[in-house]
């Protein structure tokens, strides 16, 4: 017999001991992080509310109680039922019947009134019908991505399952050393942005935080081969942590599939969905570019199958030796800080990830308190010590003024930028300016995955600001929903007609010009010199953004069999203070409130000199011993 399956067989008996004889247990199992109760009673569960949380607090493990598939009502008569004790006021649009996990999804308008009174309506359900009930709101804003990938979770129940329960045995396994160190290797995006990668070690455990792709710089990987990493073969590495969905960390994660990965990515729920729209738009982008692309899309649904999606704040067992808790990073939708704690009070680690320290339209500042934390792996886009940027009222101020000054011209303005965050902080800007009369009413054309990704966020605005989930939720209100915004679903004619006619504003992906549609735009909308490029964005080294920022007056359009340049000879702009960075200024705060101070911090995620002066800053300041490391750099820190 195994040790977990030892292990099981004691934690049964607990079970056992203090569940009431009138409630059978049938089966106790791993599932990834949680211990799964499967019981024939779920009805007398539900009645005993404490129940789990006693168990959960003698085994210290977290506990999902599901029923035997043998005691479940048929999904046609639990519908019925399940509708007849649900107020119809709560506005129930769908039932999802997962057999495999004996819940039953509700996605309604009015979550609230689903779950009754401290959660009374969800026990009457599981009394009357044995399923346990899930409820999700119906999004005002139906996402096609969102939609997608819960299909295809429920038609991969079967192998999601086996993926769990082999996962569940891997944590829970016993420790295999007796040493006790922890080490950080840096794979990438170290003096560079890009590339993020990095694997937290311990004699036990080989956990890899992030694997993205460097922005233009075609072809550039993490250093995956080296024995830290793959080089020592596949199964070097027990799980994948992603801290948000960005290319530049999250690109080359369905890559892993191809090395032979088969272990779990954690991450929030919204930075999975998040991730397979994005990675499946790399690879359609690499296409139209005429790049091999890294991977093909059934390495992206494998990601999405074996990622366990996490909440802000749970602690979660995702190793023998390591405990991973997220919080919100301030920087994207789910985008997080990941806090490691190794061992028994060993050591504590927290990757910052990407950051923006202070609330947005959008989302609450960056998390920086946490219960121990010994080394904090930060980023340092906006390092520098000029890079501060202009405060948001101002900000917002300038980009008024640059699209009245097009507008009296006749112009357009151009806006390139990231789908996911910048483009739903733009468009609530845009739509408050317009409503109060700051600019005129003109059309805001969305192209690219802009349209697709603000779907998204409104399926998960537990995640946003609570003024905006309000406004999300009373359909007068909602800002996304405003008739000038106008979702570009007609290729290149569509944009002929556009570049053509009145005055009007584009939002378009890539936010650094390194492909896209934005490069159609600046075919058609170059040579115009009535109209404006802004640039909202960092862009970084190497991108035609940068390259256009610094001067160049011509720009590659290719494509439909042209290869030649445009003359660029709009206006060319820079708005600071829309990026979802937090500045120099954010960056020290971060740490200089952190709770409690850190001891080492590798300064990481941004180019030489940002990374070397902020880690000389934090020095001198905080006097915190601190580094600008490397790629291909361990640090050992006990």
């Amino acid at each position: 017999m195994s040790t977990v399956d030892k292990q099981l067989e004691d934690v049964k008996a607990t079970i056992d001991e203090e569940v009431p004889r009138r409630i059978s247990v049938s089966d106790v199992t791993y599932e990834g992080p949680e211990l799964v109760i499967y019981t024939r009673d779920p009805k007398e569960f539900a009645a005993n509310s404490d129940l789990v949380r006693r168990l959960a607090s003698k085994l210290r493990k977290r506990i999902t109680v599901r029923p035997d598939p043998d005691v479940l009502a048929p999904p046609a008569e639990a519908e019925e039922a399940i509708r007849e004790l649900i107020p119809e006021e709560a506005g129930v649009m769908d039932l999802n019947f997962h057999a495999d996990t004996g819940e039953v999804v509700v996605q309604a308008q009015k979550p609230g009134v689903v779950i009754g009174r401290r959660g009374s309506t969800l026990r009457e359900i599981t009394q009357e019908v044995g399923w346990t009930p899930e409820v999700v709101r119906t999004p005002p804003i139906e996402s096609s991505t969102v939609e997608n990938v819960r299909n295809f979770l429920k038609q991969e129940r079967e192998d999601r399952r086996d993926i769990l329960e082999r996962v569940g045995r891997q944590i829970h396994r016993e420790p295999m050393s007796d040493d006790e160190y922890v080490r950080i290797t840096t794979l990438g995006c170290c003096r560079e942005v890009g590339r993020a990668a990095f694997i937290l070690s311990t004699p036990d455990t080989r956990i890899l935080i992030d694997c993205g792709n460097k922005p233009g710089a075609n072809g550039e990987q993490p250093y995956l081969d080296i024995p830290e990493a793959f080089g020592a073969g596949t199964n070097g590495i027990d799980a994948v942590v992603l801290t948000h969905a960005h290319l530049d960390h999250s690109a080359l994660v369905p890559l892993l599939f191809e090395y032979g990965y088969d272990g779990p990515i954690y991450c929030t729920e919204p930075t999975r969905d998040l991730m397979g729209l994005l990675t499946l738009d790399h690879l359609d982008t690499a296409a139209d570019d005429g790049r091999t692309p890294p991977y093909d899309s059934e390495m992206v649904r494998e990601a999405i199958k074996h990622t366990i999606p996490l909440e802000y704040g749970d602690v979660t067992d995702i190793a023998p030796d390591i405990k991973l808790t997220l919080h919100n990073a301030g920087h994207i939708l789910g985008s997080s800080v990941c806090h490691f704690h190794v061992g028994d009070g060993l050591y504590n680690v927290a990757f910052s990830g990407d950051i923006h320290y202070d609330d947005t339209r959008l989302f609450d500042g960056a998390v920086n308190d946490f219960p121990r934390v010994e080394t904090l792996v930060l980023e340092s886009t906006y390092g520098g010590r000029n890079d501060y940027q202009t405060d948001q009222e101002d900000s917002e101020r300038k980009l008024k003024q640059i699209i009245q000054n097009a507008y009296d011209r006749n112009g357009k303005v151009l806006i390139p930028t990231f789908a996911v965050g910048r483009s739903q902080e733009l468009m609530l800007v845009l739509e408050e300016a317009m409503r109060n009369g700051d600019i005129p009413e003109m059309p805001v054309h969305l192209d690219g995955m802009i349209w697709e990704a603000t779907a998204v966020h409104t399926t998960y605005p537990e995640y946003l600001r609570d003024g905006l989930q309000d406004r999300i939720f009373d359909e007068d209100k909602n800002p996304f929903l405003a008739d000038r915004f106008n979702p570009i679903d007609g290729g290149d004619e569509e944009r002929e007609e556009i570049a053509d006619g009145d005055s009007c504003i584009i939002l378009s992906t890539s936010g650094m010009l390194t492909g896209g549609p934005v490069m159609s735009w600046l075919d058609q909308l170059g040579p115009d010199p009535d109209s404006t490029l802004t640039f909202v964005d960092y862009q970084a080294e190497g991108t035609l953004g940068k390259r256009i920022q610094r001067g160049i007056d011509e720009v590659p359009v290719s494509g439909s069999g042209r290869n030649e340049k445009v003359p660029l000879e709009m206006t060319v702009e820079t708005v600071d203070g829309f990026s979802g960075h937090a500045d120099r200024q954010g960056l020290e705060n971060f740490v200089k409130t952190m709770n409690p101070r850190p001891e080492k911090i590798l300064c990481v995620h941004g180019d030489e000199s940002a990374t070397q002066d902020l880690s000389s800053s934090l020095y001198h300041d905080q006097n915190i011993r601190t580094f600008a490391p490397e790629n291909l750099e361990t640090f050992r820190f006990r």
